[in-house]
């Protein structure tokens, strides 16, 4: 039901990807699988860049902004000892860890945090680069996305980047 909600918002996706490969090759890498909703809606969207702000990516190989790249840029980065404070826990695929998975232009990086156990949800965490600060979001990612596209406040700030409303295009 989100990406319908995403779509109605959003507008229809041109990307749609069906190859499950980059996916299984990152998910094999991290050692974890990623939440399905954060899967179909990067397959449906791609690369690409939404009100102007928020950065998504997929994890093609043929991408030059690609998740897996950058996930693994990210986690290089977040593992420097002064960097790790700035976050409510250790970065990486195990259980509580953070997940680099989008970051904005005005300065915020998102975060899907892997369940504590099989039954436990996914969250998000969004960390505000420029301070110490940090957002638990105890929602999906796609939850979270539809609470942005619809201009709550998830950290991230969107009213005064889509006043006609929410868009996308695609990253080069």
């Amino acid at each position: 039901m989100t990406l319908s909600d995403i779509r109605r918002l959003l507008g229809e996706p041109q990307f749609n990807w069906d190859d499950p490969a980059p996916w299984e090759d990152l998910e094999r890498e991290l050692g974890v699988a990623f939440p399905s909703d954060f899967r179909e809606i990067v397959d449906a969207y791609g690369s690409v860049q939404i009100n102007g702000q928020l950065y998504l990516q997929h994890p093609a190989p043929h991408l030059l902004h690609s998740l897996s790249d950058n996930v693994r840029d990210d986690l290089e980065l977040w593992r420097e000892e002064d960097m790790a404070e700035f976050l409510p826990g250790p970065v990486g695929g195990g259980p509580g860890e953070l997940i680099p998975v989008a970051t904005a232009v005005t300065g915020e990086a998102v975060f899907l945090c892997v369940p504590e156990g099989p039954s436990s949800p996914w969250r998000v965490v969004v960390q505000e680069f420029d301070s110490p600060a940090w957002t638990l979001y105890e929602m999906t990612f796609g939850e979270w996305l539809l609470d942005y596209l619809k201009g709550r406040d998830v950290t991230l700030c969107v009213r005064n980047r889509a006043p006609d409303g929410p868009f996308w295009e695609f990253l080069p």
